[in-house]
């Protein structure tokens, strides 16, 4: 098996990804604050990351934050930094992640999670570049390249309110896209091959090969995980494989084959039209639930708004499926 070269930390040859890369290079030369979309796995930290590594910045530090992860009222704590006794536990001044990237990058993906306060924060920041730490008085001074992130779109949060327009518009000064797994055409082979040579090479086993089952597979699956979700399928079919080939048929999964009729796990092998409707009904409702936290990377609030539901019905849909939002926080 040949390893496909990696271009800027990206494995791929199909036309939609090496326009992504042409327009990626463009976007590096130019010192200024870049907004890159793209669904969830996609790999829009990768493309930050050599936004980054190709710019003038290349030898200052990459600073990554997941916005989403960060608790309402410590945003703008971990931004900026906070003084000496600006609230209760706070014995020694600290400097945020913006003074962390002094020179270089901050990566601020799940941008659209910022609240109002830290965006009017964040807004004022890339108008001047100056900031205060919270309890201080003190007007200080960074010099930051700043690269957002997000999954959504996010002029139709503009519109609704949730995002403020001033702050879209210095974002996207320049823009990227990365384009999903399933517009990439034969990408998901090469990708596939490349991460059972990692496997491979972290688990000290022999390469395996692809069965044309499983390449049929990874070229006609949607891949709603993107890249994510293909990675961690084929490094998992990988340790179980104890053949030559990795074969992989079932699509379904792990979580809707366990009432599937030919399954010796007490389902019935026949159902009467209200109890078939009534499964139809569960497995849509389980697999966007798990859809919908996986685009949000487990927010519940996110989620809801997602799927046009309050959150408190969909707490409930989530507990009525066993399902729990933290499998789905991204670390």
């Amino acid at each position: 098996m040949n390893e496909l070269p990696a271009v800027n930390g990206f494995i791929g040859e199909s036309a939609a990804f090496r326009a992504m890369l042409a327009i990626l290079a463009r976007i590096a030369r130019y010192d200024t604050t870049v907004l890159i979309t793209g669904e969830t796995g996609s790999g829009k930290e990768m493309a930050a990351r050599a936004i980054h590594y190709q710019g003038q910045r290349q030898d200052r530090p990459f600073i990554p934050v997941n916005c989403g992860a960060l608790p309402d009222h410590l945003v703008e704590n971990e931004l900026f930094g906070h003084a000496r006794g600006a609230y209760t536990d706070a014995r020694e001044s600290q400097i945020g992640l913006i003074a962390q990237a002094e020179g270089g990058t901050l990566f601020l993906d799940e941008v659209d999670a910022l609240t109002a306060k830290a965006q009017v924060s964040l807004l004022r920041f890339l108008q001047d570049g100056q900031y205060r730490r919270l309890g201080s008085s003190r007007t200080e001074k960074a010099d930051v390249r700043i690269v957002a992130a997000c999954n959504s779109d996010l002029l139709e949060s503009v519109g609704q309110g949730q995002f403020r327009a001033d702050l879209y518009y210095r974002l996207a000064a320049m823009d990227l896209q990365v384009p999903p797994l399933r517009r990439r055409e034969h990408d998901p082979v090469l990708l596939a091959r490349h991460f059972i040579a990692e496997a491979a090479h972290q688990y000290q086993r022999t390469v395996q090969e692809l069965h044309p089952d499983t390449v049929h597979w990874l070229l006609t699956y949607a891949w709603p995980g993107n890249v994510r979700e293909l990675q961690n399928r084929i490094q998992r079919e990988f340790l179980l494989c104890d053949g030559p080939d990795i074969l992989v048929r079932d699509l379904a999964p792990d979580s809707d084959r366990r009432c599937q009729p030919d399954r010796r796990l007490g389902c019935p092998t026949t159902l009467n039209f209200n109890e078939a409707k009534q499964q139809v009904l569960n497995a849509f409702e389980r697999s966007q639930l798990q859809r919908l936290l996986s685009e949000t990377g487990g927010n519940v609030s996110s989620a809801a708004r997602l799927a046009g539901k309050e959150r408190r019905a969909l707490g409930k849909l989530l507990k009525k499926h066993g399902i729990e939002p933290d499998h789905f926080r991204r670390s």
